[in-house]
């Protein structure tokens, strides 16, 4: 990858980005050994402008950067790293430091609006209709779901399989609904084991 160093005098921007949930967790700067050092660990270590000096971030703390993907802008002179981060990225603890303290993705918007249409008992949603029906016919039915995604998971129809993994997260949201169980809840769980 060919970057462009010489347009801010041997630096570039490098926006740190999470692997998986594509959340924006800080900006650092990069000289090119910097950027060389980096993709021959394959941990982050910026240019302490302050400091004048190389520093992979996590040296101190433990809380590495494990590069996954470089990406490049248009312009050769701006680097995105997507990183699997081993803890807080902040100096202060937080997961980014824009102070956002998790990430909200089509999930989470999806939760939304299961929350909506059971909370303003709309008479036209499934959801609602479901919802209404109470804990063992949603458990049922994440029961139904499941059985129907694995026996697709056998064929070799990707389509009817991605539609019943789809059929079978909407339904699992909707258990969460009804145990008053948020899907940032089982998100922190996940997070948990993977340390």
């Amino acid at each position: 990858m060919k970057l462009d160093f010489t347009k801010t005098n041997g630096l570039i921007p490098v926006i740190i980005q999470d692997f998986y949930s594509l959340k924006v967790l800080m900006l650092g700067y990069m000289n090119e050994a910097a950027f060389a050092k980096t993709q021959a660990e394959k941990k982050v270590t910026f240019y302490s402008r302050s400091r004048n000096e190389l520093w992979t971030k996590g040296e101190t703390s433990g809380n590495f950067l494990n590069a996954v993907n470089f990406s490049k802008d248009c312009d050769d002179d701006t680097l995105l790293i997507k990183v699997i981060p081993e803890g807080p990225v902040c100096h202060t603890g937080s997961v980014s430091c824009f102070n956002e303290s998790s990430a909200k993705g089509f999930l989470y918007e999806l939760e939304n609006v299961i929350d909506e249409r059971i909370s303003n008992d709309s008479t036209t949603s499934y959801t609602n209709e479901l919802y209404k029906k109470g804990i063992n016919k949603i458990a049922q039915k994440v029961g139904e779901e499941a059985v129907e995604l694995v026996i697709e998971a056998k064929d070799d129809n990707i389509d009817l399989f991605q539609n019943e993994a789809a059929d079978l997260l909407y339904h699992f949201l909707i258990l969460l609904k009804v145990k008053n169980v948020k899907l940032e809840t089982i998100e922190g769980i996940l997070k948990e084991r993977m340390r």
